[in-house]
């Protein structure tokens, strides 16, 4: 396949939790009806899971009012606002079609006593190309700041305090910096008071 379309399918690429046939898991996706928006969540058990890449699909399973219901979500789509495992299934195969002939308790899939603590999945791009670009820039030696200091420039920058100009120092009053007498020396004007 071409390196173009491989770089445009990863930059779609979304992060998920981890779940797999037999998981009971709650769909947060967005409906749009007219002008409004809303988020609907359909909960039920994942019968399979196929494909790979951006064309990644899983369908979940629900009883709704005793009559079966199934939806087939694309895991990477950007109308899928969240993926919430709600059990682990325990079960032995890819694709549970044998559900479908079910009803009732039958239907039902044991669940996984303990399988160790759940990962939080935060939503967003599994390869997001502007912060991989910041990440790389704050790491270089030669990264530059929005001033265009890079970080040896401001780190090693001594604070500079500027001299008020003479002619205003002269105004107000004040000796200029520059004729200041240095440490230990008595000031010129203050010999000549004494005298």
């Amino acid at each position: 396949m071409s390196t173009v379309i491989d770089t445009l399918e990863r930059a779609q690429l979304r992060r998920v939790p981890r779940f797999d046939a037999g998981d009971r898991v709650r769909v947060h996706f967005q409906v749009i009806e007219g002008t409004r928006r809303r988020t609907q969540v359909f909960e039920g058990v994942v019968i399979k899971r196929q494909g790979h890449g951006v064309r990644e699909t899983f369908t979940v399973r629900k009883q709704s009012f005793g009559v079966g219901v199934e939806r087939t979500f694309p895991v990477h789509s950007p109308k899928i606002e969240k993926i919430e495992v709600a059990a682990r299934g325990d079960v032995r195969r890819a694709k549970l079609y044998y559900l479908r002939d079910r009803v009732g308790k039958a239907a039902r899939v044991r669940e996984r006593r303990y399988v160790g603590p759940e990962e939080v999945v935060e939503a967003g791009l599994l390869h997001d190309p502007v912060a991989q670009l910041e990440a790389e820039a704050a790491a270089s030696d030669g990264a530059v700041d929005v001033v265009g200091d890079t970080q040896d420039e401001v780190v090693g920058e001594p604070e500079v305090v500027e001299a008020p100009d003479a002619p205003a120092a002269e105004a107000a009053g004040e000796a200029p910096a520059a004729e200041a007498a240095p440490a230990g020396e008595a000031p010129a004007d203050a010999d000549a008071d004494k005298a």
